[in-house]
């Protein structure tokens, strides 16, 4: 049987697709743990400082797979917690690896696919990518993060339309409201998102991931303590090699070196 999640090493940057491309890379627990396997992987090798979240064939994901383990039964109904729980550790540590996360929206994004879109640092999608909160079509609500990281996107009015009618938002509208970075060519896209990682992967990754823990916070700080926050996160970026090593690069007139994390 393929593995469920395929990982390809680049010079430091991991590759992250999701391979079960006959179920336009819907989810099940295997993958939800292999998923979560890689991010526990890449966060604790140092040479890894970016990494590429996509999906194999012609979709991004499909949500959940409604197969044996969530339908309802003579047993009684699946717990849907629990495996909410799952899917919402992905996210969590999608948001808390110290690197940054670049999203290559290939396809259809539905419902927990949407989700992890959402949750990545700078999402790309393909022209041809759809995004559906398609959790009303099977009687559910948003669950992986969609109704707080949605709102913060986009909005509470289109987020609550978007949930409630379920309806497929194409890549160029996605982009106008800033659910995405932005749309590319489809047949740009990999490389487009793989010369985005890869440049990420140069940059000043301690910097990266305390920004990344600015803006998981920002939208429920009041200003005050939000400049505190920032104040001591740059005084800590200061102290850094990277930042000597950026103004030595400045004063020099060439291209820093940065080291990334350690």
């Amino acid at each position: 049987m393929p593995d469920p999640l395929l990982i390809e090493q680049h010079d430091g940057w991991r590759k992250l697709t999701l391979n079960r491309p006959d179920k336009l890379n819907a989810v099940n627990e295997d993958l939800l743990h292999a998923m979560l396997s890689a991010l526990n992987d890449a966060e604790a090798d140092t040479s890894c400082r970016a990494l590429l979240l996509t999906g194999a064939g012609r979709g991004f994901c499909a949500g959940q797979e409604l197969g044996p383990a969530v339908m309802p039964s003579e047993a009684g109904p699946p717990d849907l917690g629990a495996l909410a729980e799952l899917h919402h550790a992905v996210v969590r540590k999608l948001r808390a690896v110290p690197m940054p996360v670049v999203c290559a929206v290939n396809g259809v994004a539905a419902g927990a696919g949407a989700s992890y879109v959402l949750a990545c640092d700078i999402a790309l999608a393909a022209r041809s990518a759809k995004f559906a909160m398609a959790f009303v079509r099977i009687g559910l609500v948003p669950d992986s993060g969609a109704s707080h990281l949605l709102t913060h996107r986009i909005g509470e009015a289109r987020a609550r339309a978007l949930a409630m009618l379920g309806e497929a938002v194409d890549a160029a509208r996605a982009e106008a409201w800033g659910m995405i970075w932005k749309a590319v060519d489809d047949a740009a896209l990999q490389a487009e998102a793989g010369t985005l990682t890869a440049a990420l992967a140069q940059a000043p990754t301690g910097a990266l991931a305390s920004m990344k823990r600015l803006f998981d916070v920002a939208g429920r700080n009041d200003l005050d303590t939000q400049l505190d926050l920032e104040r001591d996160a740059q005084a800590a970026a200061g102290r850094s090699a990277d930042y000597a090593e950026g103004v030595r690069a400045f004063l020099e007139k060439r291209a820093p070196v940065f080291g990334g994390r350690g």
